[in-house]
């Protein structure tokens, strides 16, 4: 049998050892026909290696850790459009128009949130994703050395299904990073999404680029086919801090000594 499995692997197959003793042991005690061990390897192999795909997506992908939608508080925000987050963001449905999407608001109302359980969506629905913030996509390519390097480093941004930058706006960018960012949005165009978290609106991206020239055509194709979601209200986070209970404050060894001197002099 060892031989077999060795044969196996030697001709790519994924499956493991164990999948593969596991499937002859149910062929042998049900008695399936040749045909039916066949079609049965072939699903072993495909599960296999849609897990390994999807494994190696995500880890491309860089979501990182997060909260699922289950758990977004829906009624904190002032504002939020809830249908077209679920039924335009959430759902993909931007996807398929090659639309792009923005996340308005100021920190701590969940955009990040929304990005990562969409691009979680998406490397489910067996797409591949980018997701990062702006400051550090931009820093990335202008650390490159030449202009063949920085084509090369764009490719990650340009050749996904779906991109999420977020956290424009917290840093100020220069004209050459204006410049990238035009770059990778120009040559999605049309072609495939990106969604693009902020705390700013369109005026106001001007001064974080210095007045480049570029950043109007760039506002020009990112909003040309888009979804915006504008969210309002206060951050959340301030939210669970008020829900932390208050640790008990110590006294100093002053404060302490002046109570026991001021309780001594009280008649009795």
């Amino acid at each position: 049998m060892s031989d077999i499995y060795d044969e196996i692997e030697r001709i790519g197959l994924r499956a493991s050892r164990s999948q593969l003793e596991a499937l002859l042991t149910h062929a042998t005690k049900n008695r399936l026909s040749p045909v039916q061990v066949v079609e049965s390897l072939v699903e072993v192999e495909r599960t296999e290696r849609d897990a390994r795909n999807l494994a190696a997506r995500t880890k491309r992908a860089a979501v990182g850790p997060h909260k699922t939608m289950n758990l977004f508080e829906w009624d904190h925000p002032r504002k939020i459009d809830r249908g077209l987050c679920e039924n335009q963001v959430l759902s993909l449905a931007f996807v398929r128009t090659c639309s792009n999407v923005l996340l308005r608001g100021p920190a701590g109302l969940g955009k990040t949130m929304l990005q990562q359980n969409t691009a979680t969506a998406a490397l489910a629905a067996g797409m591949t994703v980018c997701f990062t913030n702006v400051g550090t996509a931009l820093a990335d390519l202008l650390r490159q050395e030449s202009i063949p390097a920085v084509e090369r480093r764009i490719k990650r941004y340009t050749g996904v299904d779906v991109l999420c930058l977020d956290e424009l706006g917290y840093v100020p960018c220069d004209a050459r990073a204006a410049d990238l960012l035009f770059q990778i949005v120009s040559r999605r165009h049309e072609r495939a999404s990106t969604i693009i978290a902020t705390n700013l609106a369109f005026q106001e991206w001007g001064p974080m680029f210095h007045g480049a020239a570029s950043l109007v055509p760039l506002i020009d194709r990112f909003t040309q086919h888009l979804v915006t979601i504008d969210i309002e209200g206060e951050s959340y986070r301030q939210k669970e801090k008020g829900r932390l209970p208050t640790p008990p404050r110590t006294p100093s060894p002053a404060a302490a000594l002046t109570r026991r001197t001021a309780s001594k002099r009280r008649p009795a």
